[in-house]
């Protein structure tokens, strides 16, 4: 990665191999904004206070699994109780305790099997699935045998979606709906 110029690392490395992610439509960035807007008023704060607190969250960061495994999650988040400072440097080399990717048509099958098997192996317990094309919020919980699917949501639903289950989601909000007031 140190070989590709700051300026262009939109790249990961997925199994020893660099791959260039994806580039992002309106609708991933959407979904991936509106996403981080819902999450981090509540939760990225010490806990106390208005909302629960306790995390970490941050879009975009490389997160170095183990050797040969450097990714880019679109959101990414730490638990504070385990993490109880703000996680540093490029990149980051301290497990993360969820991870959110948005999925792009032309790069899917990187979060739905490569990534999905790297996060698994490095035992980060919650792994979510935004899909802007099939309007779903899929959420994903680590145990022994696998991820085990945990919630498969659709525009139009509000849901208590784990880690994040003391807040409901509107899971329209990341696929275009107006917030409701």
């Amino acid at each position: 990665m140190a070989a590709i110029p700051q300026d262009q690392r939109y790249h990961e490395i997925i199994d020893g191999e660099i791959v260039r992610k994806a580039q992002a439509s309106y609708e991933h960035g959407d979904a991936q904004s509106w996403l981080v807007a819902t999450l981090k008023p509540p939760f990225a704060r010490r806990p106390g206070g208005p909302g629960p607190g306790g995390w970490w969250i941050a879009t975009e960061v490389d997160v170095e699994l183990e050797l040969h495994q450097v990714y880019r999650p679109d959101v990414v988040g730490w638990r504070r109780e385990r993490v109880p400072e703000r996680p540093t440097g490029v990149p980051i080399r301290i497990r993360p305790d969820w991870v959110c990717e948005v999925l792009s048509p032309n790069n899917t099958r990187n979060d739905t099997v490569r990534k999905m098997r790297g996060y698994y192996r490095a035992a980060i317990p919650h792994y979510w699935l935004v899909d802007p094309m099939a309007e779903t919020l899929t959420v994903y919980r680590w145990n022994a045998e696998a991820y085990m699917l945990v919630l498969t949501a659709e525009r139009g639903e509000r849901v208590r979606a784990e880690p994040f289950d003391a807040i409901e989601l509107d899971v329209g909000l990341l696929f275009g709906d107006d917030p409701k007031d």
